[in-house]
């Protein structure tokens, strides 16, 4: 049910009433109660979220959102009064369980604003009877914005992003500016991303929700890029890109003077950082994470890897979105969430310059030797919590005591660890002695002043109280006393008014008229009827009296505001220490920072020992050469079972020279192919991301782009099929990939008819060769394509090494140089299972397709055909060339009879016989 505005609306006119006849009353307007009046006016305010509405311990929705939020969460639709004569649906959650709904709506592509009661419900019945306590939207929840522990996954970003578009020249595709942010941690960067580049760099970030301009949000390009990532696409009006004003929001917002303070950016990467922080403040409204300073990268500093080839090489996930089986599964051995976050960072961004990444690999080899200190410190970097996003959850006033207990307990880490670095004898110039240097200056007193304040049982929520020690503030202990012991102190007093009085029998009492009194028999109560006793009457029963003193009244307001009091107080305490902690968010970032450096380090080193991985030979040259790779999902694959991986070597050339450049690999399916060409891309990401790789020796020059095309799968929700998708794919790597690439693509031309794919496979081969010029393993079934390894210097033929056993095939899983010359296609469908006739029947039809085949032979094809040319070759042109072309652009056929037709075409052969060279 929609909601209609709550104001009147102009009457339809209607005839005048005849002068015998009585005038028609006005049906008076639907009345709403105070409630519903402010509940809509909060709603037109937000009409593109479910509003929350706090109403004592629920949050309850009304209208559409009802309506909406009972299909979504599974939860019961009632109704509450009614609006223009219907039912006003209501569905509502409780406040103490909000977060598993908030994260089911989220996930499920809403928006919510929550309101809150800004105001105590007993400040509103002061001003009225029909007084409505005050309510204001305090946030919105949306994808990119989350910052409670139950709606994020600790182990990954949850990235906001926000895209500008560059204006284009000359035709060509548009530039765009991204930035980004993880409101949770605080990370914040901005890059001009290249014309085509920005599917790729949103699957690097995989963020949750992207902003765009709203005139952009109908751009197809745009919306496929976002949709890839699985994001939600968010439009906002023109004004938060405005480029004029957004060099001052930021600087506004990092409190300094010029930009020029946080770097060198362009108008339009100023543009879509402002953007981003503008929706930060609409949706916290008025608090403020502590974000870090922007920071600028580059475009050329890390490998370039598009969505297609990190989808195919199932670094994050499997080709069914699972973690497990993934790359990062199998090498992550960090032990704090925001280890393993950083991690996924670098897995997704490998380094592309040498001296950085050797500055990682130093640190590995460092910890790797110091087996026994890894072990320590890796057992202390368990116990670190996740300081950055307890610090932020703090910021926001969103925090409990067990997050400032977190960066007490994680700041205690970071010294812990520091003395223990101090064992080592580390290098001037290294990260290790870098993240010593910054753990050595974590604040230390901070540490100390949450210690001395906070219990040891801490609660969730701050209103809950009961988390400042005991002995921390007298005031506190005296509340505390005054509302936990009360029994006791008025047992007390009642002892001390009886000696006083001599009366035995006097009682001190509670009810909640009177609250408490002291009671005495009609016959004992004479002695506090005196004026000078101090007691004064308040009633007479039939069989007693009861009195009060200033003193018990006293007492009486003192225990029933106790437990507001203390309440009162430790918040204080809480927000005092909250305060200090934002006022050293620099310190804690940075500490945190290097305790999550440290955790990669410690576990690529734990990575190494597991797995005896060595460390990689790193430098600027083409080279490509692996002694004995293997497979780091797959190998620990097949150890679970009980079974070895058979390493192999790869060498695409060296540092000298280009031989062998590319490798058309051949061989039978199930041979192992595919997890040859898989190994060797994952080794190059494993090397240049700081880790050392799985492998008897390594030596990789710098890939600065990896591009892969292997496997098959279809895109029917964009009408594209199998071999659609596949060439789409292709053509993005012959377009792309540049002499410091390395390119894998499995069999290339599969989803065609035999001769089409053979064509397109053997024309990429030569474009590769000729004019890309990159490292390249090229994995085929058509063995035609051998044959070129004979023309083209830069390419080698190597295959998979089989045994044929009574008509079966045994995998060896061996690259060795050479060709295959069949595809053991028949055998293969008999380990299959295929019915024994069916297999019968494949083989006499094979026999009789290859006789047919050997009447010709590649080598003959090849030699027909001149090498692929992606540009077109300059002819020079001789003279009697020019005589026959000027010869035939003089001739007019429709002037010529047969006979000078006849005579034209002679002279033409002629003419043609004397430019022939």
């Amino acid at each position: 049910m929609p909601i209609a505005s709550a104001t009147k609306t102009a009457p339809v006119s209607s005839p005048e009433p005849r002068p015998d006849e009585p005038a028609l009353k006005e049906a008076p307007a639907p009345k709403l109660t105070p409630m519903m009046e402010q509940y809509i006016e909060i709603k037109a305010a937000n009409p593109d979220c479910l509003l929350f509405y706090r109403m004592g311990d629920f949050y309850e929705l009304f209208f559409d959102d009802a309506e909406k939020a009972s299909r979504c969460l599974g939860i019961a639709l009632t109704k509450r009064g009614k609006h223009l004569g219907e039912d006003i649906p209501m569905a509502g959650v409780p406040v103490h369980a909000a977060d598993d709904y908030l994260q089911k709506l989220i996930a499920s592509g809403f928006r919510v604003a929550v309101c809150e009661q800004t105001e105590d419900p007993a400040e509103a019945r002061r001003r009225g009877s029909k007084s409505v306590v005050r309510r204001e939207v305090t946030r919105l929840v949306t994808p990119g914005t989350l910052t409670e522990e139950t709606l994020l996954d600790a182990r990954r970003n949850n990235f906001l992003a926000a895209v500008g578009r560059i204006p284009a020249s000359d035709g060509e595709a548009p530039a765009h500016a991204l930035a980004w942010i993880d409101i949770s941690t605080g990370e914040f960067c901005v890059t001009t991303v290249p014309a085509g580049g920005l599917e790729r760099c949103l699957a690097r970030l995989e963020p949750s929700e992207v902003l765009v301009v709203d005139r952009l949000a109908s751009d197809q390009a745009l919306s496929a890029a976002v949709s890839l990532v699985g994001a939600t696409l968010s439009p906002l009006p023109a004004s938060f890109f405005e480029p004029g004003t957004a060099g001052a929001r930021i600087t506004t917002y990092f409190g300094v003077a010029s930009l020029d303070g946080l770097g060198d950016f362009s108008r339009a990467e100023t543009a879509a950082a402002a953007a981003i922080l503008a929706y930060v403040e609409k949706t916290q409204i008025s608090a403020r994470p502590p974000i870090a300073p922007l920071r600028r990268e580059h475009d050329g500093a890390a490998m370039r890897i598009d969505a297609a080839t990190r989808a195919n090489l199932e670094l994050f996930r499997t080709l069914h979105g699972e973690k497990k089986g993934s790359l990062i599964e199998a090498i992550d051995r960090t032990v704090t969430p925001a280890g393993s976050r950083l991690l996924a960072q670098r897995l997704a961004s490998p380094l592309t310059d040498p001296a950085a990444v050797n500055l990682r690999l130093d640190s590995v080899a460092t910890l790797l030797e110091e087996d026994a200190l890894r072990t320590r410190m890796r057992r202390i970097l368990s116990e670190a919590p996740d300081l950055l996003r307890a610090l932020t959850r703090l910021t926001l006033d969103r925090g409990g005591p067990r997050d400032l207990a977190a960066l007490s307990s994680g700041l205690r880490v970071a010294l812990s660890l520091s003395d223990l670095l101090a064992e080592i004898d580390l290098p001037a110039e290294s990260e290790l002695k870098e993240i010593a240097g910054v753990l050595s200056e974590a604040p230390r007193e901070f540490s100390q002043s949450v210690d001395s304040a906070l219990a040891e049982d801490l609660p969730l929520l701050k209103r809950d109280g009961g988390f400042v020690r005991a002995g921390f503030s007298p005031d506190l202990d005296e509340l505390r006393l005054l509302r936990d012991e009360s029994r006791r102190i008025i047992a007390s007093l009642q002892k001390e008014y009886s000696e006083a009085t001599g009366v035995r029998g006097l009682k001190i009492r509670h009810n909640n008229v009177l609250g408490y009194f002291v009671e005495a028999s009609a016959a004992q109560a004479a002695p506090l009827q005196k004026e000078e006793s101090g007691f004064i009457h308040r009633q007479t029963l039939a069989n007693a009296m009861r009195f009060t003193t200033p003193r018990l009244g006293e007492l009486e307001r003192e225990i029933s505001s106790a437990a507001d009091r203390a309440l009162a107080i430790e918040l204080q305490i809480f927000a005092d220490l909250a305060q200090a902690a934002a006022a050293l968010a620099g310190d804690i970032r940075r500490t945190a920072e290097a305790l999550a450096a440290l955790d990669v380090a410690a576990g690529f080193a734990e990575f190494a020992a597991a797995e005896n991985c060595v460390r990689p030979h790193i430098d600027a040259s083409r080279a490509f050469i692996v002694e004995e790779g293997r497979h780091p999902v797959v190998e620990q694959a097949l150890r679970r079972s009980g079974d070895s991986f058979v390493g192999n070597s790869c060498q695409l050339g060296n540092a000298e020279d280009e031989t062998g450049r590319i490798w058309l690999v051949t061989g039978p399916n199930m041979a192992g192919k595919s997890t040859f060409l898989r190994q060797n891309a994952l080794i190059a990401i494993l090397a240049q991301t700081g880790a050392y790789v799985p492998a008897k020796s390594a030596h990789i020059g710098v890939v600065d782009g990896l591009f892969s095309r292997v496997g098959a799968a279809d895109d029917l929700a964009r009408g594209r099929s199998t071999f659609m998708v596949e060439m789409i794919e292709t053509a993005a790597i012959l377009n792309q990939a540049g002499p410091g690439a390395l390119v894998i693509l499995d069999e290339i031309g599969r989803g065609t008819a035999t001769f089409d794919g053979l064509s397109i496979a053997w024309a990429a081969v030569e474009h590769l060769h000729e004019q890309n010029r990159c490292r390249t393993l090229f994995a085929t079934h058509y063995h035609e394509l051998t044959a070129l390894s004979g023309k083209l210097p830069r390419l080698d033929n190597a295959t998979m090494r089989v045994k044929e056993w009574k008509g079966d095939v045994v995998f060896l899983h061996e690259v060795v140089a050479g060709a295959a010359d069949r595809s053991y296609g028949i055998q293969v469908a008999k380990l299959a299972g295929l019915p024994a006739p069916v297999i019968a029947r494949a083989r006499i039809i094979l026999d009789r397709l290859e006789a047919a085949d050997r009447k010709s032979s590649p080598a003959e094809l090849l030699n027909d055909l001149p090498l692929f040319a992606a540009r077109p070759a300059r002819v020079e042109i001789d003279e009697e060339t020019t005589k026959l072309l000027a010869y035939i652009d003089g001739l007019d056929p429709d002037e010529l009879s047969p006979r000078q037709a006849l005579d034209q075409l002679f002279e033409l052969k002629r003419l043609r016989r004397s430019a022939k060279t």
